[in-house]
């Protein structure tokens, strides 16, 4: 990292990663070229999990490709009369596979709908019995990890 004044350490970017809204995934195209999509992540353990649908051009890149980067910020206050941003960010890279056991998929969803539906978990068994199977899961296994914050 270049500004290593800004530079934090994994505890603190693993807690930007699991209190950031969104993320965004980075994979790679089949001819080379970048892509990247925005995810709703969870950590467990030293994992990133994600859902998606079970096609698409993220899960076709990641089954030619396990490499991927997640970034994400947190905390975002443009600070206009210094000429700069406030902000707390993360990036982490990985290995990223799909999840076809059951009970691991269950849990992450768990994760997810907790960190975004809240208020809605009494519904959530009813839910994953519609949905599961239709659902992919993704877990990142963090591979590296780092953090950086600028706050003045």
């Amino acid at each position: 990292m270049r500004r290593k004044d800004r530079e934090k350490d994994a505890v603190f970017a693993l807690e930007v990663l699991r209190d950031c809204e969104y993320a965004t995934l980075a994979t790679v195209n089949s001819d080379g070229t970048p892509y990247c999509i925005p995810i709703s992540p969870v950590v467990i353990g030293n994992s990133i999990y994600f859902h998606c649908a079970t096609e698409g051009k993220k899960l076709d890149n990641i089954n030619k490709n396990i490499a991927v980067c997640i970034s994400c910020v947190r905390y975002i206050k443009p600070v206009p009369e210094k000429f700069t941003t406030e902000y707390e960010s993360t990036v982490a890279m990985g290995q990223c596979e799909t999840v076809s056991d059951k009970e691991e998929k269950i849990t992450a969803l768990r994760a997810i709908c907790e960190k975004y539906a809240k208020s809605n978990m009494g519904g959530f068994d009813d839910e994953i019995a519609k949905s599961l199977n239709r659902t992919c899961i993704c877990r990142v296994d963090i591979q590296q990890i780092t953090g950086k914050a600028n706050i003045l």
